[in-house]
């Protein structure tokens, strides 16, 4: 008898010791409850289908080789080892599963976070929306989602790319409109730049006194701000000069005001074409003009009024056949001996009346020197 129950299942010998199986018969009854060896084949086959991975095709063929062998040999079911082998390839078929779904879990992530980097750039970007949106679409389709993933990334791939496509159809139709309306822009930009430079012409034109091209009083004053600036900040030396044409009036009423605007207009260039850049002359008032002459040293600005004087004085102004030989007065005041500019402007033209006063035809400084 102990030979028969040696034969038996873990779970048969624990039943045949409980109830006390002593008995030939008895042990009949209990084999009795073993399953038919013609319905083996039926669970056989469904237990391999629940430890096969649903979602995971890794699959090493150890399920197909082992049920090979139990397929042959029935009674193998029943084994404590085959037992303990069935049980380690149920825990390895949730292992699989499990990693597959965390794997294409982070498959959508990598998906939903390309999308959103990629649509923001192109919502964002100026011009390069189309190019950015055709990358989304090739990063999409070489992204590598493992084969056998689960459908529905497979399909949401299908809708992401084809998405892609159509953001970039509707970028394209909007490249193309833009592209249609270029020659209106353009053509716009010109009128733009047109009115423009005639804006800034005018406004050139305005700042000048109109018959002796030099500034207005207005615009030399607004001028002078600047000049003074500087001057307050780095020093930069001046000085003021009052210039008036002597016996103008008499040259209107010789030859006529047509005559002393060619006058005024000439004298008006000589100055204009003496100074430089960053120096200043203006028309004041009538024939009265005031410039505003940098120097380092006192000769250089010296040289600057004798050079005024020799071209007027030596050459005549030219009025249809007539020359007309003329001279002029001036006061000169330099800016650093007075505390504002507007009394070294005071101090020129009273220099101005004193030359003219005591015989025109010259220049005072303020220095005493008489050109």
């Amino acid at each position: 008898m102990k030979n028969f129950l040696s034969q038996l299942n873990e779970i048969e010998y624990n039943e045949a010791i409980t109830n006390n199986i002593d008995s030939l018969e008895k042990l009949i009854q209990l084999l009795l409850k073993r399953i038919h060896p013609h319905n083996i084949d039926v669970i056989v086959d469904i237990l391999k289908q629940s430890i096969t991975p649903s979602i995971s095709q890794d699959n090493d063929n150890s399920i197909d080789i082992l049920f090979d062998e139990i397929k042959k040999n029935p009674k193998l079911i029943f084994e404590k080892n085959i037992q303990i082998k069935i049980e380690k390839l149920i825990i390895q078929r949730f292992e699989k599963d499990k990693k597959l779904v965390i794997q294409k879990t982070e498959d959508i992530s990598k998906l939903v976070l390309l999308m959103e980097e990629y649509f923001n750039e192109a919502i964002f970007s100026s011009g390069t929306g189309s190019k950015n949106v055709l990358n989304i679409k090739e990063k999409i389709v070489s992204m590598n989602i493992k084969n056998g993933g689960i459908e529905v990334l497979e399909q949401l791939k299908k809708e992401l790319v084809s998405a892609a496509t159509s953001i970039e159809q509707e970028m394209n139709n909007v490249t193309n409109k833009l592209e249609s309306g270029k020659s209106k822009i353009e053509e716009l930009e010109e009128k733009i730049s047109s009115l423009e430079n005639e804006l800034n012409r005018t406004k050139a034109e305005n700042r000048k006194d109109f018959l002796t091209q030099v500034l207005t009083r207005k615009s030399f004053n607004e001028e002078i701000i600047k000049i003074e600036s500087s001057y307050n900040r780095l020093k930069t030396q001046y000085a003021v000069v009052f210039f008036d044409i002597d016996f103008f009036k008499k040259v209107n009423d010789t030859y006529g005001h047509e005559c002393g605007d060619v006058v005024l207009s000439t004298f008006g260039k000589i100055l204009d074409k003496s100074i430089r850049d960053h120096d200043l002359v203006g028309r004041y008032g009538g024939e009265e003009f005031i410039a505003v002459v940098h120097f380092n040293l006192d000769r250089e600005l010296l040289m600057f009024l004798k050079r005024i004087k020799t071209i007027v004085t030596e050459n005549s102004f030219i009025y249809q056949d007539k020359k007309i030989k003329l001279t002029f007065s001036a006061g000169v005041a330099i800016r650093n001996k007075y505390p504002t500019y507007e009394n070294t402007v005071q101090k020129a033209d009273n220099l101005l009346y004193r030359a003219k006063q005591s015989g025109r035809n010259k220049i005072l400084l303020d220095n005493g020197v008489e050109i």
